[in-house]
């Protein structure tokens, strides 16, 4: 009787052996103080660092949706990786987190080395610009889940705060301003809706010209990942508001107490190309719905302040303020 390996059922140790050996430069490479160890172990080890009064971890995990397909279809793998990391510690500021550490998991139904490999690149290149780093991951190879060059990715990250300062609702005021930070693009929301409209209703192609790079590369482009800003500015922000899926209008609201509102004027927001683009085919309201419209994250910040931060913040601008009323963000 013939002996059936765990290759035959779709399983290769061996490939999996070698893309552990090919990560391991870039895992290195993401190394900060802290870290304990290196990958091999069975968990990542990470210090809690010094000079907190009360350290509170906080932990976030996401995704990439959508866009994973545009990768998988393009051949192109090694942005997604940033993004992954960009949804993670994006959302840690919001509660004043300073990301700490990283891990992906990534799950295929027949493992490439080489696809494989440029994913966690991109990871490794995402934990460099959030100056936290990547301490483990999982990789699963599961045939019969996925089709054979599908794979999917899920990103955990935790990071130290201060307890005192982690309520910033509480701080919200009538008065302060809203500051936008640019987004890249769509960042990691709402390409189902983009893909329906670029692909199937305009017909467009992936190498199509757009404002001078090809349109799959507008859409690729990685999140922004706004850690740097958030560690130079944090004295002068009250809150934050990362805008991820839901747009400016459902996300602004997470940040604002019961008796207060932001007005987000309308005109001053710097709606990206891709945008109009997709705008020839979606309602206005559903735009600012589904995507963030050029916005990737809006600073809560105190009128003193507002020179500051306009200053050093590339590319920001004022979009609004906080009034008296219902919890809720208007556009006007």
């Amino acid at each position: 009787m013939s002996q059936i390996s765990y290759k035959d059922a779709g399983v290769d140790i061996d490939a999996g052996n070698t893309f552990v050996e090919n990560i391991k430069p870039f895992v290195k490479s993401t190394r900060i103080p802290g870290v304990l160890g290196g990958i091999g172990s069975f968990a990542g080890a990470f210090e809690l660092p010094s000079g907190f009064k009360e350290p509170v971890m906080l932990a976030a995990t996401d995704g990439v949706g959508t866009k994973l397909k545009l990768a998988i279809d393009s051949g192109i793998h090694n942005t997604v990786g940033i993004d992954l990391v960009a949804m993670c510690v994006n959302d840690l500021l919001c509660n004043f987190a300073t990301p700490s550490f990283f891990l992906d998991y990534y799950a295929t139904g027949k493992l490439d080395v080489k696809v494989a490999t440029n994913v966690i690149a991109g990871i490794a290149e995402g934990c460099i610009r959030s100056e936290c780093a990547l301490i483990g991951g999982e990789t699963a190879e599961m045939p019969g889940m996925y089709f054979e060059n599908d794979y999917d990715l899920a990103g955990f990250a935790v990071g130290i705060a201060e307890k005192s300062e982690m309520d910033r609702v509480s701080l919200v005021r009538a008065g302060h301003k809203l500051i936008a930070l640019p987004s890249s693009g769509l960042h990691s929301n709402g390409f189902s809706l983009a893909r329906k409209v670029l692909f199937e209703k305009m017909n467009l192609d992936f190498n199509e010209d757009f404002n001078g790079k090809t349109l799959i590369e507008t859409l690729l482009e990685p999140t922004n990942i706004y850690v740097k800003t958030f560690k130079s500015l944090k004295n002068e922000i009250v809150a934050m508001a990362h805008i991820t899926g839901g747009g400016i209008i459902e996300n602004l609201p997470r940040v604002l107490p019961e008796n207060l509102k932001a007005e987000v004027k309308k005109d001053a927001i710097k709606v990206l190309p891709i945008f109009e683009l997709l705008s020839k085919h979606v309602d206005t309201d559903e735009m600012y719905r589904a995507f963030n419209m050029g916005v990737g994250m809006i600073l809560v910040v105190k009128d003193k302040n507002v020179d500051t931060v306009l200053a050093k913040a590339e590319g920001s601008y004022l979009i609004g303020e906080i009034l008296e009323g219902d919890r809720k963000a208007v556009m006007i």
